[in-house]
């Protein structure tokens, strides 16, 4: 008791205390509000000087210089990066800020409410500050971390430059300028959108931008780096850069020169104009960074394994990354929904029309893909099945929409992977694929075949030739064109499909497009690649309803199909099938073997540390999408047709 009433005592006295300093704790810990930004010219240019020369310790150091006066001041990491769609700036990894003044240090103070804002004291006589901060790039094997991933490793390095510097807040960032310069490890060369102004050494000084287009142009840099044009004898330039883990994973063949050659064109056939003066496609190609794409208005970030030119599986189902990133040039960067268009890059940006900004652009990814050769008809097909195979299982569409999926893209982008069937994470890319197929082949049925949803792209990005000023739409804006197209009630027929939930796929450009949806118990081209590259991983969710990878851990099921009534959720791992070793092949033979017996299939589960035996009660064998002929025209055919303008 007399150490409870001391105990007591003690914290008694601290709450006065703490009355008695609420005040000035208070005068202590408000924070100004940042000045609302103004479209004026920032006064004086920002300059910033990364060292790359230790990327392969994954260690980017930062040197930057701001013009400013006198005063109170805030500065911005960019927070809202465009094309992640969450507020994902990696401030988290921004470590050693020190700021000084004429050789002074200041303090500085982060903002109580926004990590991504600093607020300082600039004394009199002071007209620039001089940051050097650290940024430490996440490793190989450290996952994706919230709006960063593995860029670096001792022969490569990929930089976003918003990771590099911060800038003042009050101007829209269009109105700000900087001028980059990079120092690289000795005999490494790079790529990027920004232009070389000079370069001496290993030290690279590219021209003034603004610090939208400096954000928007990422580098590359390598030991083992090609480059390729694209776009021979044209007027506007495109080429491919390429870095990789070795000399032989960034060489081309001819074959694959020319299909990428064919994208260029098929692209700038399908929209009737361009809104780059040059372009650059940055394609890493390594096992040890993280693999994605990320979309620019003159360049592309495409982050694949270092075998995507040399394995003919992994050219397959990779192959679409970048005519994905590339369609962004103009459906993304150019067009852009008006609430992704923001003055800086800490306002943020609302997602509700990314089933046109990602789901177009998918569509499209996947029909240039075929136009240029990268894949046969019949590999097309095969991804659509898949995409259809896939959506069709989506059991969270009983409660969650399409349009939900987009609205909510800042929670589900780094979210977690379990549950995958039914939370929808980013379905507005796959079903966005499905719905505008739907919208494809409805105007193509409508118009007799005279129109087509080529005839929106040119409509509707087809204008201002070479310009990349962002132009802003909204959902009016874009049924408005498919009424220029086609007349129909478009805003009815895309909301009846935005908004629904329930069991069936709202979307029937399949069907209308002459084909059909069926499962058999063989997989089709595109799966048995991705099978083989997922390292033992197996796709059981049109069967047993559930996903398991190499080592037996169960990544999703399917809620209330057959493994889950049985008690199997995510991140179980299976020891023994049927009271053999488990591997995916020995548990697609047991799911086989059940179609012709009435016992159930016998799996031994481990929960942690806890083992228990489950039965799952499935006897309908495997079953993998496919796409067959149907009724009506192939309208599917028609659309993968390359274009000759």
């Amino acid at each position: 008791m007399k150490f409870q009433t001391l105990r007591f005592s003690v914290i008694a006295a601290a709450v006065m205390a703490a009355c008695t300093l609420s005040a000035a704790a208070v005068a202590q810990t408000e924070m100004a509000d940042a000045p609302a930004p103004v479209d004026q010219s920032y006064a004086g240019t920002l300059t910033v000087d990364v060292d790359l020369t230790d990327a392969g310790k994954r260690i980017f150091r930062s040197h930057e210089t701001i013009p400013v006066k006198a005063g109170a001041v805030t500065l911005f990491y960019p927070k809202w990066i465009p094309g992640e769609h969450a507020p994902s700036g990696p401030v988290q990894n921004v470590s050693g800020l020190i700021i000084r003044a004429n050789g002074k240090q200041l303090p500085w103070r982060r903002d109580l409410r926004d990590m991504f804002a600093i607020h300082l004291d600039v004394p009199e006589g002071v007209n620039q500050l001089d940051l050097e901060f650290q940024f430490l790039s996440p490793g190989d094997g450290e996952g994706s971390n919230f709006g960063a991933s593995a860029s670096a490793t001792p022969d490569l390095v990929d930089m976003e430059f918003n990771q590099v510097a911060f800038y003042p807040a009050g101007y829209y960032t269009r109105q700000i300028q900087i001028q980059p310069t990079v120092t690289l490890p000795q005999g490494w060369k790079f790529g990027s959108a920004l232009e070389v102004d000079s370069q001496s050494g290993n030290t690279v000084h590219f021209k003034p931008v603004s610090f939208n287009n400096f954000v928007d142009s990422p580098l590359i840099a390598g030991a083992h780096f090609n480059r390729v044009d694209l776009a021979p004898g044209a007027s506007v330039p495109v080429h491919l850069n390429v870095v990789g883990d070795g000399d032989k994973d960034v060489k081309l063949t001819d074959k694959q020169l020319e299909q990428q050659r064919n994208v260029v064109k098929q692209t700038n056939f399908l929209f009737g104009a361009h809104h780059y003066s040059h372009y650059d496609f940055l394609l890493t190609l390594s096992d040890h960074t993280g693999h994605f794409g990320l979309e620019h208005h003159q360049s592309s970030d495409d982050r694949l394994p270092a075998n995507f030119f040399t394995d003919d599986d992994m050219h397959l189902v990779t192959a679409s990354l970048m005519p994905h990133e590339f369609v962004h040039s103009w459906n993304g960067k150019f067009r852009r929904p008006a609430d992704l268009w923001t003055p800086n890059f800490n306002i943020p940006m609302q997602d509700d029309l990314l089933w046109v900004y990602e789901g177009l652009t998918d569509y499209w990814c996947g029909v240039l893909t075929a136009r240029a050769g990268l894949w046969t008809p019949e590999q097309y097909r095969d991804s659509i099945a898949n995409i259809a195979g896939s959506m069709t299982y989506r059991t969270g569409r009983a409660w969650r929409s399409l349009q939900d999926t987009a609205d909510a893209a800042p929670l589900t982008y780094y979210g977690s992977e379990s549950w995958i069937n039914y939370v929808r994470d980013t379905d507005f890319y796959p079903e966005g694929q499905l719905l505008w197929l739907d919208v494809d082949t409805k105007i193509r049925e409508l118009s007799g075949g005279k129109h087509s949803l080529d005839d929106f792209a040119h409509a509707f990005y087809g204008m201002d030739n070479g310009s990349y000023v962002t132009k802003t739409y909204k959902f009016e804006d874009v049924v408005s064109t498919l009424n220029q197209v086609q007349p129909f009630d478009w805003a009815k027929f895309l909301r009846d499909r935005l908004d629904y939930t329930g069991a069936d796929l709202p979307e029937h450009g399949i069907e209308r497009g002459g084909w059909k949806l069926v499962f058999t118990d063989k997989q089709n081209g595109e799966e048995k690649a991705s099978e083989g590259l997922r390292h033992g991983a197996v796709n059981m969710a049109y069967s047993v309803g559930m996903v398991v990878n190499g080592h037996g851990r169960i990544a999703d099921v399917q809620w209330n199909g057959p493994a889950f009534k049985a008690g199997l959720v995510p991140g179980l791992t299976i020891v023994a099938v049927n009271g053999h070793d488990y591997s995916g092949e020995v548990l697609k033979d047991a799911v086989t073997a059940a179609k012709t017996s009435q016992a159930p299939i016998e799996l031994l589960v481990k929960n942690v540390d806890v083992y228990s035996t489950v039965k799952v009660d499935y006897h309908e064998g495997l079953r993998y999408p496919h796409l067959v002929r149907g009724d009506g025209k192939d309208l599917m055919g028609a659309i993968l047709a390359p274009r000759s303008k």
